[in-house]
């Protein structure tokens, strides 16, 4: 096989194959779960391609974790999406940003630990912030990207902000609703008391979140977000050129 430029590398060709073989399974996934709920008509590929991923192509366990997908929903999103009012109490902590793109033009979503404080009865609006914040993201995606990045900064963090239910139910949206979607997250500025909650939340991370998650030292701060960053992108609490915009208003 050779193409104008050349001799196509066995790697290309097997780039190929697999490409063919999602297709093939995003076909078959697509018209078992069509059966099951008409509603996914108005799905697209690439979406069942993400839950396909994210169960290293098996149609049936991705069929399973996408129909509960849409149950949950269906649930959490009756009415296609989520207001501001629904999520005052979340909105007004004040401690979800998104600006400019990482250099695979992945939007940049920033958080700070220590503004989240959990309250009696704040599960489950919580829960809808979670899903307000990555449909949000997702809306904002560049044309030809599926993956964000995210810089979760922890300065400040102390047990008033550990919220383990808060912390597992966020994991268990990302990884079961929001599959493949995460492309990188660097948490910074990490106190050591973190590590308590970090033990206790970690055994729920699959494998490939876990391999997402870079924990960057204060020294090497900059420079690591700056190779992954340019500097015209990257927050400036970071050292950069761009101003934080809180989610809601972005």
């Amino acid at each position: 096989m050779e193409e104008s430029n050349g001799i196509i590398t066995e790697e290309e060709e097997n780039a190929t194959e697999i490409n063919e073989i999602e297709q093939s399974k995003v076909r078959l996934m697509r018209a078992f779960v069509e059966r099951e709920d008409p509603s996914v008509k108005e799905v697209d590929d690439l979406m069942i391609r993400r839950f396909l991923r994210a169960r290293e192509l098996d149609i049936e366990k991705a069929s399973t974790l996408f129909l509960k997908y849409l149950s949950w929903r269906r649930s959490i999103i009756p009415n296609g999406f989520i207001s501001p009012s629904e999520i005052p109490n979340e909105l007004a902590q004040n401690k979800m940003f998104m600006q400019g793109v990482d250099k695979q033009n992945r939007p940049i979503v920033v958080v700070f630990g220590a503004r989240h404080k959990p309250y009696k009865g704040g599960l489950e609006e919580f829960k809808r912030f979670v899903a307000y914040t990555l449909e949000r993201i997702c809306a904002r995606m560049p044309a030809g990207q599926e993956k964000f990045v995210s810089i979760a900064d922890l300065e400040g963090w102390g047990y008033t902000n550990s919220d383990i239910r808060g912390y597992l139910a966020a994991l268990s949206i990302l990884q079961d609703c929001f599959p493949e979607r995460l492309g990188k997250l660097f948490i910074v500025h990490v106190p050591y008391i973190f590590m308590t909650a970090w033990k206790v939340v970690y055994p729920f991370i699959d494998s490939k979140t876990k391999k997402k998650i870079i924990f960057v030292e204060n020294k090497k701060l900059r420079s690591t977000l700056r190779g992954d960053i340019d500097e015209s992108q990257l927050p400036d609490v970071y050292g950069g050129k761009l101003s934080l915009v809180p989610i809601q208003d972005d």
